[in-house]
């Protein structure tokens, strides 16, 4: 267990700023344990990813409890619809070999910060008119209140997708859940990092789980405890930065940290083909 100290500082780091950012700290960990890993198999390297990001998401929640920002009935609502779609994708992850893995994963973040690059910012719309909508209040424990509309079908038929792309690829689905609460379904940011970090608890539980059933959970039991204590305690810094910190550059923030690490991990994949 000595061997793997060293992971604590970073997953300190890992979880303060994914709970900044509401993504969980998968979408930075995933990547970057293939970095450090480059031999090792996907199922192993995302079984290691969700289950500290689960870890991440629970301490993270809880900060952000406290703080009255998280959207519980919208949250269930989306997680019911997440946790099908986990289980598959943990299932999903031993199919592609590990150089094609990599050149996925890095082009789904390269296409992911291009999005976000354009738009830093939320177009927030006007009172809907047609189909089911959903009206939400809520009230931060400082007085600021929120109140937005959205469509729970649109979202649950997100959320679906989001549970399977998230646990194939290791990455919890804050990354991809904070853009579509903020940008599809009109959260404030701050509500919609909150509340993703509830639905990252649910989710990566449920993609732990069945990595653990699998048996590729088994070889990263050491790594997982030393990260997940690193991430237990940076997540409550993260969410505590987060009252300093404007929605728009907790966007350009996860836009910026997903170009780099997605150009990474394409150039690898590239420099992997050219081996074989």
């Amino acid at each position: 267990m000595t061997a793997y100290l060293w992971l604590i500082p970073l997953g300190f780091c890992v979880g303060a700023f994914g709970t900044l950012i509401g993504a969980g700290g998968g979408f930075i960990l995933a990547p970057l344990l293939l970095l450090l890993y480059p031999h090792e198999q996907p199922d192993i390297v995302t079984s290691i990813s969700l289950a500290v990001a689960c870890a991440n998401a629970i301490s993270g929640s809880y900060s952000y409890a406290l703080k009255k920002r998280v959207d519980y009935r919208s949250g269930l609502l989306f997680s019911a619809a997440t946790v099908p779609g986990a289980i598959l994708g943990a299932l999903a992850t031993h199919v592609l070999p590990r150089n094609l893995f990599d050149g996925v994963f890095g082009g789904f973040l390269l296409l992911a910060a291009g999005f976000l690059l354009a738009f830093p910012r939320p177009k927030t719309r006007g009172p809907r008119k047609h189909g089911i909508h959903v009206t939400r209040h809520l009230v931060e424990s400082d007085g600021t209140a929120h109140s937005y509309t959205y469509n729970p079908v649109v979202g649950f038929a997100i959320s679906i997708a989001v549970g399977f792309v998230s646990s194939f690829l290791g990455i919890g689905g804050g990354i991809i859940h904070v853009p579509v609460l903020s940008y599809i379904l009109d959260f404030p940011v701050h509500i919609a990092t909150a509340t993703s970090h509830f639905m990252l608890a649910i989710m990566a539980l449920a993609g732990t789980l069945t990595h653990v059933a699998t048996g590729a959970f088994h070889h990263g039991v050491r790594r997982t405890i030393a990260l997940a204590i690193g991430v237990v305690l940076g997540a409550p810094l993260g969410a505590r930065f987060s009252d300093r910190v404007q929605g728009r550059w907790i966007i350009r923030a996860l836009a910026v940290s997903l170009a780099l690490v997605g150009l990474r991990l394409i150039i690898l994949a590239f420099e992997a083909g050219q081996r074989v």
